[in-house]
């Protein structure tokens, strides 16, 4: 599964991309977010507050109850207003 962060996401995790094999009990976006707390603490510190990150899975919007699989490109990102 591909990851890619977005804005202070990124700034936060460390990492723009990157490549992650997620344990077999992750299907679910809500699962991803939960299983990426994990990994560090810049990691939890970037998805604490689910109210202010965004997903999309293969670059269309998701919610936290989307599917994920091996082979989808996951995004992160800040809400974004537009003007």
């Amino acid at each position: 599964m591909k990851i890619l962060y977005f804005a202070w996401i990124k700034t936060r995790t460390g990492v723009g991309e990157e490549v992650v094999d997620p344990p077999a009990h992750v299907k679910t976006v809500g699962d991803l977010i939960d299983w990426l707390k994990t990994r560090g603490d810049g990691y939890a510190q970037a998805l604490a507050d689910p109210s202010v990150v965004r997903v999309a899975v293969n670059q269309e919007y998701a919610k936290w109850d989307a599917a994920v699989g091996s082979n989808d490109e996951v995004a992160l990102f800040p809400p974004v207003t537009g003007g």
